[in-house]
């Protein structure tokens, strides 16, 4: 009787074991499946963004997250100054952060 419950013993703890490594590769999936699903597009985001910001030039037009459509006038190295209206006299200074689209000129 006794041998039988030291081998019961055994093959317990060796379950157990096997449970830990199993916990173990579900969090590694659980962490692979977030980073390529969450951080590696808002990275992607990002890089295009600042791409899009860096490439601003005088006369470039574009869209305010605000939803205005304007020119650009004038650029320093965090804000711009944006030409809004049909006559061209409302010129509002922003930060570049502001813009969400540029659209180049024909």
């Amino acid at each position: 009787m006794r041998v039988l419950l030291t081998t019961e013993g055994a093959a317990n703890s060796a379950a157990g074991g096997m449970s830990l490594l199993w916990i173990i590769i579900m969090y590694a999936v659980l962490f692979g499946a977030l980073w390529f699903f969450f951080w590696r597009p808002q990275k992607k985001e990002q890089k295009r963004v600042a791409a899009m910001l860096s490439s601003l030039e005088i006369g470039d037009y574009v869209l305010t997250n605000s939803g205005f459509y304007g020119s650009i006038i004038d650029i320093t190295d965090d804000t711009v100054i944006v030409e809004f209206g049909n006559n061209r006299n409302c010129r509002i200074p922003m930060e570049k952060s502001a813009i969400s689209r540029v659209e180049k000129p024909e």
